[in-house]
Parts: C-alpha cells; structure tokens; sequence
C-alpha cells in the first residue's frame, strides 16, 4: 500500500496532468500504469485526461459534462473541485461500474453533483461496492478531506409563494452545487447501489455545507438501496424537499445529524442505521418543515419504518436521536432509539406540536408508533427558551405523546436490545434474540415497505450491513 503512495507521489510531482499524490484502494492494490502517454479516448469527455489508469476529471459551473461518461473499475478517477455532470437542460448519464473507486481531491475540496434532467446510474455489488473515496492516503484520510455526492432533482420543495409553486419552487444548492426542484415528483434521478461515500462533507460557512450525499428535490423515480455514508464532516445524508425514497443507508461517524431533511421531503424510508462515534456527532435525526416558514406547502412528511439511531451516551457531542422540529410531519415506526447524551426524543417549535396534536388529540401530522426508546432521558422537555432567554414550557407532554396517545412504544434498557451496538470496528446491528427489538415490527400500509416482525433497522437472520461497509476511522 505504501508503494502505492510513492508511487502516485512520483507520478503527481512530475506530471501536470495527473496532480494527485495520494491515492490507494483499501486493499492495497498495485500501483497503476503510468508509462502511456497522456490519453483522452474519444469515448471520453474532453474535461477527462488519462494517463495509465489514472483519469482526472474538472468540470466546474463553466463547463459542466454533458456527455454520457462510464467510469470504469480498471480505471482511478480523481474528482477536481466541482465536478458538474448535465447543463441543467439536457439528458445527461453518468454511470458508474461495480468495483470502481473515485477519489475527490483534497486540496480543491471536489465534489460531483449530478444536475437537473440528469442521473447517476452507479449500480455496485456486495462483492464489488462503488466506493467514493479521499485521495488522502489510507491511514491520513479524515472527514471533510472532499466535498461528497450531490443529485439535483426536479421535484417539488417549499420555500416559496403558493403562485410560483404551482409552477414548482426551486432553490439553489449549497457549496455551488447548482438549482434544484420543479414541478415533477416522480423524476428519476437515476440508481445507487451499494456506493459507499468516505471522508466528505465540508462545512463551508454555518449555513453553507456540503453533506456526505445531498438529494436535492429528488423525485420518487429514483433508487437508492445500499448506502454508506462514513466519516462525513457534516450530514450524512440529506432531502432538500422532493420526494426520493431509500432503503438500507447506513451511517457512520459522521460529525453532525446522520439523517437531515428539509424544505418539504415526503419520501419514504426503511432500514435506516445510524452509528455515533465518541469523537464528534450531534443527532441521530434532525428534521424541518422550513426554517423561516414552519408551516410552509408541502410540509416535510416522510414515512420511515426500521430505523436503529445509535447515541454514544457518555459524548456531550451526543445529542438527541430523533429532534423533530420548525413544522416537520413524519410517520415513524419500528424505531430502535438507543444511547443518546441529551434524550431519544425532542419536538420543538409550535408548528410542530400543532402538528401532532392539538386540543389532546392527534392530528395524524406526526405519528411514532411501535418503538424503543433506551437513552438517559427517553424525552428532552421544556428545552425551547423565548426571544428574551426564558425558558418556555413544552404545550403538552412527550412522555404522554409517546406512551398513551401513539401506540406500541416502549422504554427500553439500551444493554440488552442489539447485539453490539457500540462496538465501533465491528459492530452488530441485529436484535438481541427474545429482546423487545426482535419482536413487535408492525408494517405500515404502503407497498414500498417490506413486511418484518422485528423492530429496528437489521433481520435478525440477515445482516445487510456486512461485506460491503467500512469501519475505517483513517
């Protein structure tokens, strides 16, 4: 492996063409062929330029991709700054084949983004994952070393007038990643499969940062199924509005919220992991309506089944696992809530206690059913202060919301639910046999949803976690 590095190190500094010094699969493959001559095959884009087994890729704002590219696994791709792919008019197809590793580089923070009318067509294997990658050296890669994975989609989001919305809002994405939404739920954005994305995330400024992997109004046409996203330096995973449904995600230490939405996201959701490490972190969920309008159309209402958010209970960086606040909508059911600093639970903001129940009854805006709470404090209460720092008292109980008014939840003793859930080098996800997490899965009466009868995001009888994730912490 160190070969590897010294080898590229070589190449990078007597090269123009090929700038980065420092990549390497996790298995330690041979260095790469370096004695062609620089190479860009008509086949290929004119922002590619090969040499040997080495493609860089720049492609900013000014001059996006939009040529159909193939990134091929006997091929390392180095991401440039930010790689746009689509004009944002056009059909444009980036696709990615099983066993191909893409390093963004570090120095210029790259990113992709795949923009509007566009897709990502990046179908891996159990065997043969896409792993998006640091092109730091194995053992210095860190999070935040590139940007992540952005998709910009077509769908609807909130955030503007009722008039223009008919017409579909769109917004534009943060870190310069390009517009989204419009007016289409069902856009395709196109597939992920077994993709890992490593060491991203870039916190730009406070309210300007790149995620791990950002869906930006992506509609309901596209799939994404085995997802990790693994030492991200903000999110894990982001909905900005739209309407794209995920099943198997898995994240892990990561430095802020694992699982963020906002601006309207009605996806759907099951098999959802989310692991803290001890280092860095802040909620296991964090959700919005809309930050400046709680109440905005179409309000943040995603349907999640099976979810495990693992808290590192003695972290102050441990927040809560599930904070629900400014008018977000959600159903959230067989959900396995364990180890957080703060509490399992918090709601804040009137919209969204509105929202779930007004005059002691539920409104049907925000259900929670069928789940287990084990964290110090199952539910953070009177935490919200007014404009001038006193603390407000919450409008009704969390307590009574979750164990009289929703239906099948239980507190729980977080040592016995899962088999290792804090073990951060190998863990296991699966139900602890006869615990409250092995039984007690209700479905939900949609089809996307695969019918279980255990709560928690892992089959006790099958672990999809193993063979393809990492728990890699360089």
């Amino acid at each position: 492996m160190n070969t590897l590095f010294k080898t590229l190190g070589r190449l990078a500094a007597a090269s123009a063409l090929i700038s980065f010094s420092a990549c390497a699969d996790d298995d330690g493959s041979s260095a790469p062929n370096t004695n062609d001559a620089a190479t860009n095959s008509a086949d290929l884009p004119s922002q590619v330029k090969c040499k040997g087994d080495i493609c860089e890729i720049a492609a900013p704002a000014t001059n996006p991709i939009a040529k159909d590219l193939t990134l091929t696994a006997d091929k390392k791709w180095l991401l440039k700054g930010g790689v746009l792919i689509g004009d944002d008019k056009t059909k444009t197809v980036l696709t990615i084949e099983a066993g191909t590793t893409v390093y963004g580089e570090t120095s210029t923070k790259a990113f992709v983004a795949i923009r509007r009318h566009s897709q990502i067509m990046a179908v891996g294997t159990r065997d043969k994952p896409i792993v998006f990658t640091s092109s730091q050296p194995v053992g210095d890669r860190a999070r935040g070393d590139w940007g992540g994975v952005v998709i910009n989609g077509n769908a609807t989001i909130n955030g503007c007038d009722a008039a223009k919305s008919a017409a579909g809002c769109e917004a534009e994405g943060e870190g310069g990643t390009g517009k989204y939404g419009g007016a289409d739920d069902k856009d395709n954005s196109g597939v992920i499969k077994y993709v890992r994305v490593e060491f991203a995330g870039h916190p730009i400024t406070e309210d300007n940062e790149l995620n791990g992997v950002a869906l930006q109004g992506v509609g309901s046409g596209t799939t994404i199924e085995h997802l990790q996203i693994h030492m991200a330096a903000d999110d894990g995973i982001e909905f900005f509005g739209g309407t794209a449904s995920f099943k198997y995600v898995l994240t892990t230490g990561v430095s802020d919220d694992n699982l963020d939405w906002t601006d309207g996201w009605r996806g759907k959701g099951q098999f959802f992991v989310a692991q803290q490490y001890e280092d860095a972190g802040d909620n296991g969920i964090e959700a919005d309506n809309n930050g400046d309008a709680n109440d905005a159309t179409p309000r943040s209402n995603p349907m999640l089944e099976n979810l495990t958010l693992i808290g590192v209970e003695t972290s102050s960086k441990s927040d809560m696992g599930l904070l629900l606040r400014e008018g977000t909508g959600a159903s959230i059911t067989n959900a396995v809530v364990i180890g957080w600093n703060d509490a399992c639970l918090d709601i804040d903001h009137k919209a969204t206690y509105d929202n779930a129940m007004q005059g002691g009854k539920m409104t049907g805006g925000l259900v929670i059913k069928n789940s287990v709470f084990a964290c110090k404090a199952p539910y953070e209460t009177d935490d919200e202060k007014d404009k001038a720092g006193n603390k407000k008292k919450d409008p009704w109980s969390l307590k009574d919301f979750i164990e009289k008014h929703n239906t099948g939840n239980e507190v729980g003793d977080a040592k016995t639910l899962l088999e290792k859930p804090f073990e951060t080098t190998s863990p296991d996800f699966r139900p602890v046999k006869g615990s409250k997490a092995a039984s007690g899965g209700l479905k939900a009466a949609d089809s996307f949803f695969t019918p279980v009868t255990f709560r928690g995001a892992v089959d006790p009888a099958d672990d999809w976690t193993k063979g393809w994730t990492t728990s890699a912490r360089k």
